[in-house]
């Protein structure tokens, strides 16, 4: 039988986890599918990912209102996916925040990235018809800026490249919490579909240095130590580094797409293979380490017809 196409069959609704990490931060995490962090400052809210559409976005909503009552004034965009920014509307916020990295690539394939990604995960879009269409950041920066939120520091930075050429964090330096995006996960699959591989270990190592004491991946559960920060932190790098290293040897060694793809299976699945989403990740996660690879530096766009050319090719 065939394998069914991304997470198309991933249809079953998952356990929801709304974690106090600090005195200001909290985590909404669901059993691998993408998180939602959020900071409660003195005088209002901010969300940072926004769930995939207004209707998904509601839940989030409905948690923050068990915890404050204050106005959500930001949402910030740790990148361009529609999985994470197409919810924003639900939220009414002041200002939405993105790298201005993140800016040029909705500009750049948005539109696809849309259309692509509702493709692959029919239960995220649900309610895909509550869209008002892309999300639109109203505020951005080059490399960091930071919030006030009363006497609240929050900081938004693009630290470097990784899962994507624009990912931003936001960490809160008086408390150590750092909410990473995707350029961390931690018991799910990594998706490096859109990826700058070669940059992300290092874009990793300075999420290293900032010591944190808690970290909301973007997927996964809440990291509640500093112990267990570094260890999704590593987790992620060793990923990255060894689907990198995989490919540059076959690459180099003549082999084909199909043959890089099988040397990658056998390499990772039996480390990372039982975590959510890792079958959909790794057709596209290959494409792009192969692309890369072979000197594609800028990330192709996916769009919903390149999407079951590849995965066929590949599940064939």
């Amino acid at each position: 039988m065939a394998k069914a196409f991304a997470s198309q069959a991933d249809l079953a609704d998952k356990q929801v986890t709304f974690a106090q990490l600090s005195e200001n931060a909290y985590a909404y995490t669901t059993e691998g599918d993408p998180n939602t962090g959020v900071v409660v400052g003195d005088d209002g809210v901010m969300v940072i990912d926004t769930q995939a559409t207004p209707a998904m976005a509601q839940d989030v909503i409905r948690h923050i209102r068990r915890v404050t009552d204050k106005p959500i004034k930001y949402v910030v965009l740790s990148h361009y996916h529609a999985v994470r920014v197409l919810g924003a509307a639900a939220y009414q916020p002041r200002e939405i925040i993105a790298s201005e990295a993140t800016l040029e690539m909705i500009r750049e394939r948005g539109k696809e990235d849309m259309a692509s990604e509702i493709g692959r995960f029919p239960r995220l879009f649900r309610d895909v018809e509550s869209i008002p269409g892309l999300t639109w950041p109203t505020l951005t920066f080059e490399r960091e800026m930071t919030v006030w939120m009363g006497k609240l520091e929050v900081r938004i930075s693009h630290v470097g490249a990784g899962h994507t050429r624009g990912d931003s964090i936001v960490w809160l330096p008086a408390q150590r919490v750092l909410f990473s995006g995707d350029l961390v996960e931690y018991h799910a699959g990594i998706y490096t579909g859109d990826a700058q591989l070669a940059e992300w270990p290092a874009t990793l190592d300075r999420l290293a240095a900032l010591k944190p004491e808690r970290l909301v991946p973007g997927r996964g559960a809440a990291l509640m130590t500093a112990t267990d920060s570094l260890k999704a932190i590593a987790f992620t790098r060793d990923f990255v580094s060894a689907l990198y290293a995989c490919a540059k040897e076959s690459v180099a060694a003549g082999k084909t797409l199909k043959q890089v793809y099988e040397a990658a299976r056998a390499r990772l699945d039996p480390v990372y293979g039982r975590y959510p989403i890792y079958e959909h990740c790794m057709p596209f996660d290959v494409t792009r380490a192969f692309d890369e690879a072979g000197g594609v530096t800028h990330p192709r766009i996916w769009t919903a017809e390149r999407d079951q050319a590849m995965w066929k090719s590949l599940e064939s």
